[in-house]
């Protein structure tokens, strides 16, 4: 029997990034039949608008919270003093889909490259600009990446990824949706281990196979 373990997430979302060591180990034990797809859930639509100062104060109170919480994860605050936020990821995930049509494996490395960039280094992924420099740092078409940065066909793909999440249940990112052929069945998020995912995607693929 064959399953998917869908992800959903967004390059922009603080909780991603604080997911990102425990997600490898969890998807190095998957079980062989389980395979993996990663789906853009869309966190906050495009705007020119400077994020206002609620929620600026919102978004580095929950930074703390997860260096706190998560072990390892670290922010830098100096994003908010360099750079004048706003409260757009759609950019970010179309950067996403733009380099994944250049290969499937720039999917992860442009959302890696995103993470870094907005976690660590301080720079805006709401900016075109910064999106079109990393991927000329990973070694990508830029000419091509531009043009399909905000190409209508990548604002599809975008919103048909938002939409399928949707359907699944899935408006929080981090997310983790197992399908199989009796249906789908949410995998509650652990940041801390891998084991108990494991454990529920083991026990759901026993369920569907009558076990």
């Amino acid at each position: 029997m064959s399953a998917t373990l869908h992800f959903v997430h967004d390059p922009m979302c603080s909780w991603c990034w604080a997911f990102t060591q425990v997600q490898r180990s969890l998807e190095e034990g998957l079980p062989a039949e389980v395979t993996v797809t990663r789906l853009l859930g869309g966190l906050a639509p495009d705007s020119d608008e400077p994020m206002p100062a609620e929620m600026r104060e919102y978004l580095q109170s929950t930074w703390r919270h997860i260096e706190a919480r998560v072990p390892g994860t670290r922010f830098n605050f100096r994003f908010w003093d360099i750079c004048t936020p706003r409260r757009a990821t759609y950019p970010a995930c179309r950067a996403v889909i733009a380099a994944r049509r250049q290969g499937a494996a720039n999917d992860r490395l442009m959302t890696r490259a995103i993470q870094e960039a907005y976690y660590l280094q301080a720079r805006n992924p709401a900016d075109d600009e910064t999106l079109i420099a990393l991927a000329g740092e990973l070694g990508l078409d830029t000419a091509a990446f531009a043009t399909a940065l905000n190409a209508p066909e990548t604002q599809a793909r975008l919103d048909e990824e938002i939409a399928r999440a949707r359907g699944m249940g899935a408006d929080s990112f981090p997310s983790l949706v197992l399908e199989t052929d009796q249906g789908l069945t949410n995998i509650p998020i652990d940041y801390l281990d891998a084991r108990p995912m494991l454990g529920a995607i083991t026990d759901a693929l026993a369920l569907a196979r009558g076990e």
